[in-house]
């Protein structure tokens, strides 16, 4: 297996528990302990989490936003499937606005339409624009290092030149009640005004996203179509009976 693989297989079972052993670990990985050790100070090093007594702990709180890299490795398949739902939704000729964040990025690989012109607050998504022959402008800003998005007063002055047809945008949590929600209100910002100026809001948000709630508002569910892997089932009905829902 390689180092990356077992990363992320290492970050997964993380975020799915909070804490885990190391011999849970040596097993789920078929690997020495000595081999797991090496892998969580590396991660430990990148600050994707905290070597603790015997294993290694990953606890974010509400008001903090994991970073890229930490998205990286987090539900991989899931964000995939959702990426190629949303990019499905695109016409010929189109002009959109993509957020920063792992899963709209990965949305860009998918793109088939023609004549597509992107704006984007996420400077990653820039390299895979151009990679790809998109049209596409980046907002300017302040540039956040640990989620590499542009926020700010100058990025929302920006985005006044432009008017989208469609808007794709990340989210930390959907809740029935208290909408969509992020930990960033400079980043809620972006989003929301982003949402005003688009013709259709589609938010991207996995399964683990559903019951969640973070610490800024982004908008209420019936402004925007969710695009998840899937719902679960015990919050189905109170999310369906407040918004459109396209299952990946």
């Amino acid at each position: 297996m390689l180092t990356e693989e077992r990363h992320g297989m290492i970050i997964q079972r993380l975020q799915e528990k909070g804490v885990v052993k190391m011999q849970e670990l040596t097993d789920l990985l078929g690997a020495s302990e000595s081999t797991v050790r090496r892998d969580l100070i590396d991660l430990e090093s990148r600050n994707l989490l905290k070597r603790v007594h015997g294993g290694a702990s990953l606890l974010p709180h509400k008001s903090q936003e994991l970073g890229m890299e930490e998205k990286t490795f987090k539900n991989i398949q899931q964000k995939n499937s959702i990426a190629r739902s949303a990019a499905a939704q695109l016409l010929d000729g189109e002009c959109i606005y993509l957020d920063a964040g792992t899963t709209t990025l990965a949305m860009i690989s998918h793109i088939d339409a023609k004549d597509v012109t992107v704006v984007t607050n996420g400077l990653s998504h820039i390299e895979e624009l151009v990679r790809k022959e998109i049209s596409s402008y980046l907002l300017g800003g302040m540039m956040k290092s640990h989620t590499k998005a542009v926020v700010g007063s100058i990025a929302l002055q920006n985005m006044e030149n432009f008017r989208f047809d469609k808007c794709f945008l990340g989210t930390n949590g959907v809740d029935a009640e208290m909408g969509y929600t992020t930990p960033d209100p400079e980043e809620a910002l972006i989003k929301r005004r982003a949402h005003q100026l688009s013709g259709k809001t589609y938010v991207l948000a996995d399964s683990s996203k559903f019951g969640e709630i973070a610490f800024a508002k982004l908008f209420d569910l019936r402004e925007a179509v969710v695009i998840t892997d899937t719902v679960p089932e015990r919050l189905r009905q109170s999310i369906a009976s407040k918004t459109k829902i396209i299952e990946g």
